[in-house]
């Protein structure tokens, strides 16, 4: 038994991170589902067929005890038809606009995903649920989780354009400047000291990461033993280059 992790790419190893500290007695799966990377473009009924496809092979080779959809934009479209479909544990990543509406001192958030994320219905009716008392700027970053992941495999990165993708987050209203920015696409954590080092002013970076691990530990019961099995990974485009697979090493995962 395994837990799969799963993101359209490697993003949500930023997830994976905090689970893997809260249960380490569980053997984990990490999916890159590269082929169809990045997300956000594909229309949504082809999108739901696709992943569905990928899920019904994944639960056939793995049977996992849990899943976790460490994606944002897939996440808000197919948590549904995932539960209806299995009768184990399924855990989403959806933004983090309630936590960030609880802690913002100035009244103003941003909420910085990708353009999927920002137009699903999904997305506006938790802001209407949880933040509208306070005012939400929603940013579609088009190209920042394409720069995330050619940062983690190279260490490189473009200033200008990370820069770019990121100046809507910040407002300022007689005053009143944004001071929590929720990071609603996995990829992005990895960015976090680059956010800070560009940002006008300083502001909280909320990465909801470790809340979705302790989501996901509080559905399972703890198994007692640490296993002593490698986790893996797998990309559905086949075997990736040879930086991905140093970065899959750096995290302990054998690539198969």
């Amino acid at each position: 038994m395994s837990i799969v992790v799963f993101d359209s790419g490697i993003g949500g190893l930023s997830v994976l991170r905090e689970a893997r500290v809260l249960m380490p007695e569980h053997r984990f799966v990490y999916v890159a589902d590269d082929a169809s990377f990045p997300i956000g473009g594909w229309e949504e009924g082809a999108l739901i067929k696709r992943l569905m496809a990928v899920f019904e092979d994944l639960v056939e080779r793995y049977e996992p005890s849990m899943i976790i959809v460490a994606c944002n934009t897939a996440s808000t479209i197919i948590l549904p038809h995932l539960r209806e479909r299995f009768d184990f544990p399924i855990v989403g990543t959806v933004p983090a606009i309630k936590p960030a509406a609880e802690k913002t001192a100035s009244g103003q958030i941003s909420v910085l995903a990708t353009p999927g994320t920002v137009q699903r219905d999904y997305t506006r009716a938790l802001v209407s649920e949880f933040a509208s008392h306070v005012n939400v700027r929603l940013v579609g970053a088009e190209n920042l989780a394409e720069l995330a992941e050619e940062f983690m495999l190279t260490g490189i990165v473009d200033d200008e354009a990370v820069a770019r993708e990121v100046s809507e987050c910040f407002t300022d209203r007689l005053g009143a400047r944004t001071d929590v920015v929720v990071l609603a696409c996995t990829h992005y954590p990895f960015l976090t000291n680059v956010f800070r080092r560009l940002a006008p002013w300083p502001v909280d970076w909320l990465n909801p990461a470790e809340s979705i691990a302790r989501h996901a530990q509080s559905l399972l019961p703890p198994r007692g033993e640490i296993l002593d099995v490698q986790d893996v990974a797998e990309f559905t485009k086949g075997r990736p280059r040879a930086e991905m697979l140093r970065l899959m090493s750096g995290f302990g995962l054998k690539v198969v």
